[in-house]
């Protein structure tokens, strides 16, 4: 039981000798990344270790602590139930350090940190590498992890401590998830300014049903606004491609006469106020066949950010403010 006493000595007076604090941090760290990769092998070339080096640490952790951690399977490790409720502290001893962290350094005048965030499609493609470059160009010592994710996955991640902040377009399912702020969005349709339908300035669904379309997956916020327009209607879309790619969608249009689906924040800087930008234009959907959709932006309830990433929140408020007054809630 000498890990666990270390474990139990460490938590009760905060501060310790340096190697075994070390040694602490470096056992939690290895049991994290195998309950990340689901492999003991992925996570020793990701550690840069011997997987038999590996593994000889989980099972002396294992032992120590006296129950075991992993479900050993053909095609990897899966943590059982002990091992969840281990993982689980190890990412909050983490969070809560990086937290910690994050103030001393702005004490300093200095801001550091590092930002999770998991996204979309939609965002992922023009906001968030605006926003993070902003930011950056004024905390240059602030790094990022940038993650797509949709709703139920960036959900657990959230939960699971491995993202600091979401942004999802679709509903929010989880009780854990803390909306900070909304941001209305409608769904429009592309296309080449050369397409009939360029001609329209609000489509009806009616307009769309003939025309060849590429769609998302279900997955998709936006697929699922459309289903319930179609639904309501009684219609369906002439599909001939669905992806989960959105370059695919952006870019197929040039080589044919397709419409395809998007929000505004998926838009390049103009494009939703109908102007033609990088060769496609586009028309909102008429709102009485298909409903707005909601973008959240939140985090895991009751958590505190560290000061970096709460700071990026406040980025992320400020710009969604200033591109859609009308539609933010906070």
């Amino acid at each position: 039981m000498q890990f666990l006493q270390q474990w139990l000595n460490w938590q009760q007076i905060g501060i310790g000798n340096r190697e075994l604090s070390m040694r602490f941090m470096t056992s939690l760290r290895f049991v994290d990344a195998v309950a990340r990769e689901k492999s003991i092998r992925k996570a020793a070339e990701k550690l840069a270790i011997t997987s038999t080096a590996l593994n000889r640490r989980i099972l002396q952790i294992e032992e120590e602590i006296g129950q075991p951690l992993f479900e050993r399977l053909p095609s990897g490790v899966r943590l059982n139930t002990a091992g969840e409720l281990f993982v689980q502290h190890i990412r909050t001893q983490q969070a809560d350090l990086a937290r910690v962290q994050s103030q001393i350094a702005d004490l300093s005048g200095i801001r550091r940190g590092h930002v999770r965030v998991a996204g979309g499609a939609e965002t992922l493609r023009y906001f968030l590498p605006d926003l993070v470059a902003r930011y950056r160009a004024e905390h240059n010592a602030v790094t990022f992890d940038i993650t797509r994710q949709h709703g139920n996955e960036a959900e657990t991640a959230l939960g699971a401590l491995e993202i600091d902040l979401a942004l999802i377009f679709e509903p929010i399912r989880s009780r854990d998830f803390q909306t900070m702020v909304t941001a209305q969005q409608q769904i429009h349709c592309c296309m080449a300014p050369d397409h009939p339908l360029a001609r329209f300035d609000t489509l009806r669904l009616h307009h769309c049903i003939d025309m060849p379309a590429i769609l998302p997956t279900t997955q998709s916020g936006i697929r699922q606004l459309l289903n319930v327009g179609l639904m309501r209607r009684n219609v369906r879309f002439s599909t001939v491609i669905e992806t989960d790619s959105q370059e695919f969608i952006q870019n197929y249009p040039a080589d044919e006469q397709i419409i395809s689906f998007q929000i505004p924040i998926g838009m390049p800087a103009g494009m939703a106020d109908g102007n033609a930008v990088n060769g496609m234009v586009a028309r909102p959907l008429d709102m009485r066949d298909v409903p707005q959709g909601t973008l959240h932006i939140g985090q895991l309830n009751g958590r505190v950010l560290p000061v970096a990433a709460a700071k990026f929140l406040d980025s992320i408020i400020a710009a969604l403010g200033a591109s859609y007054p009308q539609g933010l809630n906070q």
